[in-house]
């Protein structure tokens, strides 16, 4: 296969045959919300019956808590529709779930007791047990505050004309979906080398209430607000550090992204290997089961990455099955907080950015990802995430010392010329002007998420919880008086009703008990 630089491959899509190619990105979008009572405390209602059946409404379900929603578009190629979508969906819930709101943080609100957070339920249906029990053993793992943090995830997939594009351009004669899957492991290899980007601009959770370390000591250097928050004066975003998503066992665990079926077998092996750390917890042979299994990961969701391969699975099929089925079919990131400075919790400033930042991490030659460097680039993440708004931060490239005003320099020089083909290639004005905007950020840290909520919390003293609040009322006050922008009610209504009836059908289609059921599950797994 024949290798091009970056400038070669972007003078090669913005002139000829290859123009254009860039037209019909995909994307889609699931966000997490909180659900809060008028207080700020968790609300320890159940999911709200009027959205629907949380194991069978596609677009309105739960996440790992009860209290904890997520909203799920479908996927479009108009990134407008998909924030339409996101509201719509809000709009719709935050009407039928009474006096309670939608906490806008990532980072959970006020928490007196852990067991405050009640595990999601799914129903009596085999997989609905299964997938309860599974949160029982995430909770008995890690604790449950883990389970009330909140986030975005991006889903991207590209044309099949940028894979025909690329595939003639680099003279690659495999089958074109083995072409597509490695091009798309070259992006998350790059992604992971430079993810922490995403963090310095978007990370929105430098602060948290104390609740959340339950009496715990921390290692990290707080400081105090005022009115009692704590945060960290060069955080980003605490959610992808040490307090967030995090699982020492999995720390050595070598899951690889050089190629597809390397990283196929290093999931499996995760979910199939004996954990010490967790074989005293009753699995579900058990009378009292308090985790599906004794495993280094229950299953394959389990395994905390910022970024998946992913591909749509069938009826019974793991994710890893399904990989191995049809290869990669897109992008799923997971590094995102949640914006605060918007109802939908997401902006179509931050779909553009990350049109062109992946764009950018596919385009850019993409070299092998050791083991080793893996762990260095999660280290530059870790840093960012606790102090990426120092302007004496330095992070390791290519084992050298590089500052962040560097390194992003460097970066967004290249996402200007990614902006410009994406432009032309897509007959829109909106990458160019996007990428300008965000790297006045690199300059000026103030100017990122993270920056302005610190900023807002200090200057009105105000505490985080009581930001929360507000910015939760307002939002749900925008919610009620704005209109359906895509959906209309009587359609998400409908979608409701059906996820009963569905949930049903998937109850009457049992045909054994569970612990068969999971019998039969884990022999396939």
């Amino acid at each position: 296969m024949k290798q091009l630089d970056l400038n070669t491959k972007l003078d090669l899509l913005s002139d000829g045959a290859h123009r254009g190619v860039f037209k019909g990105i995909k994307r889609g979008i699931e966000r997490e919300a909180l659900r809060i009572q008028g207080s700020g405390k968790i609300a320890k209602t159940p999911h709200p019956e009027k959205t629907g059946h949380a194991l069978t409404n596609g677009h309105i379900t739960t996440d790992f808590s009860e209290s904890l929603l997520e909203f799920i578009t479908p996927v479009s190629e108009d990134p407008q529709e998909t924030l339409a979508q996101l509201s719509d969906l809000q709009k719709f819930t935050l009407a039928n779930m009474g006096d309670e709101l939608l906490w806008p943080l990532s980072m959970p609100c006020f928490i007196e007791d852990e067991e405050d957070i009640v595990l999601a339920q799914f129903g009596t249906s085999n997989i609905g047990k299964m997938k309860t029990l599974y949160r029982e053993g995430l909770k008995n793992r890690y604790g449950s505050m883990m389970q009330a943090i909140a986030g975005v995830h991006f889903n991207i997939s590209f044309p099949e004309s940028v894979w025909q594009s690329l595939q003639v351009m680099s003279e690659d004669d495999n089958p074109q979906q083995s072409f597509i899957s490695q091009q798309y492991l070259g992006l998350i290899r790059n992604f992971k080398r430079e993810m922490w980007l995403i963090s310095y601009l978007f990370g929105a959770s430098p602060a948290l209430c104390p609740s959340f370390l339950q009496g715990k000591k921390s290692d990290l250097p707080f400081s105090k607000l005022e009115n009692g928050s704590i945060y960290l004066e060069y955080g980003t975003a605490l959610r992808l550090g040490d307090l967030g998503y995090t699982n020492s066992a999995q720390s050595s665990l070598k899951v690889m992204y050089n190629d597809l079926d390397e990283y196929i077998a290093g999931l499996r092996q995760a979910i199939r290997c004996r954990s010490d750390l967790y074989h005293e917890i009753p699995d579900y042979r058990a009378a009292e089961p308090k985790q599906l299994n004794r495993n280094i990961l229950q299953i394959e969701n389990e395994f905390y990455s910022p970024i998946r391969p992913k591909r749509n699975a069938k009826s019974g099929e793991t994710p890893t099955q399904a990989l191995e089925r049809g290869g990669i079919e897109y992008i799923e990131i997971r590094a995102l907080d949640v914006n605060p400075f918007e109802h939908t919790g997401v902006s179509l400033e931050q779909i553009h950015f990350l049109d062109v930042f992946l764009t950018y991490c596919l385009l850019k030659p993409s070299p092998e990802l050791s083991f080793e460097a893996q762990k260095l680039a999660g280290k530059n993440l870790h840093q960012v995430v606790n102090q990426g708004r120092c302007t004496a931060l330095e992070l390791s490239k290519a084992g050298e010392p590089v500052s962040v005003k560097q390194w992003g320099t460097e970066i967004f020089t290249d996402l200007l010329k990614v902006a410009k083909m994406l432009d032309a290639s897509t007959e829109k004005s909106v990458y160019v002007a996007t990428v300008e905007k965000l790297m006045l950020s690199i300059e000026t840290p103030a100017l990122t998420f993270s920056g302005q909520l610190l900023s807002q919390l200090k200057s009105r003293t105000l505490e985080q919880g009581s930001m929360g609040i507000e910015l939760a009322k307002k939002y749900k006050q925008l919610h009620q008086d704005i209109k359906y922008g895509y959906y209309d009610e009587d359609t998400l209504k409908s979608f409701a009703r059906q996820s009963f009836e569905d949930e049903a059908a998937v109850r009457a289609a049992d045909t054994v008990d569970f612990t068969a059921f999971l019998d039969d599950y884990f022999s396939r797994a």
